[in-house]
Parts: C-alpha cells; sequence; structure tokens
C-alpha cells in the first residue's frame, strides 16, 4: 500500500531544496567556494562542484520511494557536514566587516541547520 500524497510532500519539498541547492553549485560557484575552508586539500571549485553533485545526489535519493530512507539519512548527513562551512560564512562576514543584514543572516543560518536535519532525519523515519 502507497503512503497518502499528503505525507510524501516533506520528502519532496526537501527534495527540490537540495535539488536548487545543488544546481546553485554548478551556476553560481563563486559564492560557494568562499565557503571552503583552507585547511581543505585541493583547489575550493573542485570542492564547490562536488559538493553540489552531493546535494543533487542526495536530492535524487529522497525523490525516489526506493531510496528515501538511505538519502534522508544522508541529507542529515550533508547538514551536519555543511555546518563548518557556514560557520566560516559567518565568522567571515564578520571580519570583513559586512553590512548588519549580511552579517545577522550569516549568523541566523547557523541555527536554522538542525531543523534541517530534523526534517531530514522525519523523512527518513516516514519512508
Amino acid at each position: 500500500m502507497s503512503e497518502p500524497r499528503a505525507s510524501q510532500r516533506p520528502a519532496h519539498f526537501l527534495a527540490a531544496l537540495l535539488a536548487g541547492a545543488g544546481i546553485m553549485h554548478f551556476a553560481r560557484p563563486k559564492q560557494f567556494d568562499a565557503l571552503v575552508p583552507k585547511e581543505l586539500p585541493g583547489d575550493r571549485r573542485t570542492w564547490t562542484y562536488a559538493s553540489g553533485v552531493a546535494e543533487l545526489t542526495v536530492a535524487a535519493g529522497i525523490a525516489l520511494p526506493r531510496t528515501r530512507r538511505l538519502g534522508g539519512l544522508a541529507a542529515a548527513l550533508l547538514f551536519v557536514g555543511v555546518f563548518p562551512g557556514n560557520v566560516k560564512m559567518a565568522l567571515d562576514c564578520q571580519r570583513r566587516g559586512r553590512p548588519a543584514r549580511d552579517r545577522a543572516v550569516a549568523w541566523l543560518r547557523l541555527p536554522m541547520q538542525w531543523p534541517l536535519v530534523n526534517w531530514a532525519l522525519t523523512v527518513r523515519d516516514r519512508a
């Protein structure tokens, strides 16, 4: 028996969010390059593209009912994995004296990661 259509919406929305973010890694890579910590080996653009591929792959995993459970777990891990990049972005905004609005947005992104992790785990648990 298939699950009710309404209960699939959180998974579909999460897949769309991740797909959109993944596409943006290729459409506007420069903004993502700045999030890559210097300590990571190799070229920043390579990391940007690799993370875009990861987001697109996870989106596909969530979109497909057969792989949704694994996709939800992968999304949660991805959101935890990108957290250091978001911290770096907030610190960079602060250090560079960016406008108050930019600094506020950067800092407010940090606590938003945890509802995203929860959302991904809920998708996993409902798969």
